[in-house]
């Protein structure tokens, strides 16, 4: 019993630990802050002068007055700020704004008449709003609360006509519930485009999508985010995953040290279970093999091959046509590659067995020799946009044979074409899918630029600038509309 509840305690502990480490965390600095503020102030100015205040009309004794089509012509957010607040998300806040309006007068005192239009404008604009980021319940990062206070100072009215000095008798009915009702829709705004506008573009992060026909990738977030005065941490699962058995996933006992980078936009970092878990998925996903014919090996190694087997071949095949059939290699990786980041460099190790078939006429493949094959890679990672690419080459390559020492001797011959041959035929094939590379957790409309990857013990970062190539405002019109059709097409 004793041993039962401590086998239990142990599997506790390690799915505890499982769940918690990341295999990348991003960091949105101060500097990265500065840019999204510049494009995010244009889509909150957008946002409020396009608020619809409705029609005002009363009367105060003899005076009857209808206000109507009043339309924000401009916002001054010059004094605006977008910054961190501490353990919540961003800080929206403006202090001593101006706004713009025009609007449309039918006033009534007696039976004198008059309409027109009336330029006013509001002063001593205060906005305070903050976005609390949290983890979705699908993991992806959302905005879940919007606070917010707005207030006005004044309301100023420039009467023009021949009534003039009569209405700035009666100007304070007028500003006072003009000015209501303006300061009355400056958080509903603001609240709509957090909760519903800004949402829509953080669902464009991916969080769990294929990287290709065998294997995806999960970009959940593990906590909310960390948001500190000078930066804000997201730590994301990043691990993949076989399309074939999306349970089949490597547990992830490596830790993320703590960032102490502040001074690029962006930083990135990727740990030693980052590569491990998209090694163990592609071999889960039965991808890390290859046939190669002889018609597809130089002929010098065809040749060695016969040669150093041609014994064993016509012992095996006595036939003559048998010992002019074509060669075939069957090479297989044997086990989970391991990913090895120092800051030396990035190493992945893998363990392969390569068959030397015989393909006789009308009989069955002989195996001449089954090789092992023990070989270390090095990795160069780079970021492309927001795809992060990886380009290998073989670093450390040698064959044995597990049945004796003296055949491993005998391969000898044929190690430095072997080497050739997965060095001008696998390793392309292998290398152009690396290429493709897979998106980090980013938004559309974003890319990376200037891009300084950084080895470490364990772990690679990734310092860049952000670069908008859309508008926030061309970003979230076109999920709104493509949200829109999949629900017409879903009625």
């Amino acid at each position: 019993m004793a041993r039962w509840i401590t086998g239990l305690l142990l599997l506790m502990g390690l799915s505890t630990t499982t769940s918690s480490n990341p295999g990348c965390r991003v960091r949105i600095t101060e500097r990265g802050l500065m840019l999204i503020q510049h494009e995010g102030l244009k889509f909150v100015a957008e946002e409020l002068e396009n608020i619809s205040i409705s029609d005002l009309s009363g009367k105060q004794g003899p005076f009857h007055y209808s206000i109507k089509g009043v339309n924000i012509t401009e916002l001054d957010l010059s004094s605006a700020t977008l910054g961190f607040q501490n353990d919540a998300g961003l800080l929206f806040e403006t202090i001593n704004s101006s706004i713009s309006i025009t609007f449309q007068r039918d006033m009534m005192y007696w039976l004198l008449k008059d309409s027109g239009q009336i330029n006013a404008s509001a002063e001593g604009v205060n906005i305070w709003t903050v976005l609390h980021l949290s983890k979705g319940a699908s993991g992806q990062m959302m905005i879940n609360k919007v606070s917010c206070k707005a207030s006005i100072a004044k309301m100023k009215a420039n009467f023009n006509g021949n009534f003039r000095g009569f209405y700035e008798i009666f100007s304070t009915i007028l500003t006072t519930g003009l000015r209501f009702l303006i300061n009355r829709q400056i958080c509903p705004a603001l609240q709509h485009s957090g909760l519903v506008l800004l949402n829509s573009l953080l669902e464009t992060v991916p969080v769990r999508t294929a990287v290709d026909e065998d294997v995806g990738i999960d970009y959940s977030l593990l906590s909310d985010p960390d948001v500190k005065s000078e930066w804000m941490d997201m730590d994301f699962k990043g691990m993949f995953y076989p399309l074939s058995n999306e349970n089949d996933t490597l547990p992830n006992t490596v830790s993320i040290p703590d960032l102490k980078g502040k001074d690029r936009m962006v930083y990135i970092c990727l740990s030693e279970y980052f590569f491990d878990s998209a090694m163990y998925s592609y071999y889960k996903a039965g991808t890390l093999k290859a046939d190669i014919p002889e018609k597809k090996m130089p002929k010098d190694l065809a040749y060695l091959l016969r040669t150093t087997f041609f014994g064993l071949i016509i012992l095996m095949t006595p036939t003559s046509s048998a010992k002019e059939a074509p060669l075939l290699l069957k090479l297989e990786v044997t086990s989970v590659p391991r990913c090895t980041i120092k800051p030396s460099g990035i190493t992945a190790s893998v363990s392969a067995r390569m068959n030397i078939i015989l393909l006789p006429p009308n009989a069955a493949p002989v195996t001449l020799s089954s090789i092992t094959m023990e070989s270390k890679l090095n990795a160069k990672v780079a970021l492309k946009g927001k795809n992060l690419a990886i380009t290998l080459g073989l670093k450390r390559f040698r064959i044995f044979s597990a049945k004796s020492t003296l055949e491993s001797l005998a391969l000898i011959p044929i190690q430095a074409p072997l080497k050739a041959l997965l060095q001008f035929t696998i390793m392309p094939i292998i290398n152009e899918r690396a290429l493709q590379g897979v998106q980090i957790p980013l938004p559309e409309g974003i890319d990376l630029i200037n891009e300084t990857v950084t080895n470490h013990m364990g772990f690679l970062s990734i310092g860049a600038d952000l670069h908008f190539y859309k508008g926030l405002r061309e970003v979230i019109n076109k999920n709104t509309q493509l949200s829109t059709n999949s629900t017409t097409l879903s009625k």
